[in-house]
C-alpha cells in the first residue's frame, strides 16, 4: 500500500493530433455541403425542365393472313337410335330354364332349396327356398361341383345361386 502513495499519478494526455484531425475532416466536409448547395440552388430553370422529346409510336395492322380454300366439311355421321330390347313375355313359362325368365322350387319332399353365395356347395347359404318359391332367373347355368347352377332373386330381393334339379321353368307369378 505504501508503493502505490509514494508512485506520482500519471496524467492523462490529450490526444491533440486526432482532435485535430477530426476538426479538419468536419471543417472540409461542410465546405463541401455549401459548394453543393450552392451549385444546385444557383442552377437556372432551363436546365431544371429541360424539354420533353415526344416519341410517336404509329401502329400498323398485321398483314393480311394467306386465304386458303374453304374444304368442304362432311355430313354429321348421323347418330344411332336406340333400339329397345324386347321384354320377354313372362306371362308364357318357356320349356327350359333360361335367363329373364321365372323359376319355380320344385321336387324337393317340402324341405326346400338352399340358396348359396355362388355355383358351389362350398359357397355359404344365403336361405332357404320353400318348395312352390317363384324366383327370377339372373344368369346362368353355371357348372360347380358337379352340378349345374342358376343366379336367381327371390321375391323378397335375395340373390344366390340354386342347383337346377330343383327348378322347373314358370311363367311369372
Amino acid at each position: 500500500m505504501s508503493s502505490d502513495l509514494n508512485e506520482p499519478q500519471k496524467e492523462q494526455r490529450i490526444p491533440w493530433l486526432w482532435l485535430g484531425l477530426g476538426l479538419v475532416v468536419t471543417i472540409a466536409g461542410c465546405i463541401a455541403l455549401y459548394i453543393a448547395v450552392q451549385s444546385f440552388l444557383s442552377r437556372s430553370t432551363d436546365e431544371v425542365a429541360a424539354p420533353i422529346q415526344a416519341t410517336v409510336i404509329v401502329l400498323t395492322a398485321p398483314p393480311s393472313p394467306t386465304q386458303f380454300p374453304t374444304e368442304i366439311a362432311l355430313p354429321p355421321t348421323p347418330i344411332p337410335t336406340f333400339t329397345p330390347i324386347p321384354t320377354p313375355d313372362t306371362a308364357v313359362a318357356p320349356e327350359e330354364i333360361t335367363s329373364g325368365f321365372y323359376v319355380v322350387v320344385a321336387n324337393t319332399d317340402d324341405l326346400g332349396v338352399t340358396v348359396r353365395g355362388g355355383p358351389s356347395t362350398r359357397n355359404v347359404a344365403l336361405t332357404v327356398a320353400a318348395e312352390g318359391t317363384y324366383m327370377l332367373v339372373l344368369d346362368g347355368p353355371q357348372e360347380g361341383d358337379g352340378f349345374s347352377w342358376w343366379q336367381v332373386q327371390l321375391e323378397d330381393g335375395v340373390e344366390g345361386w340354386v342347383v337346377s334339379n330343383y327348378l322347373i321353368p314358370s311363367a311369372a307369378p
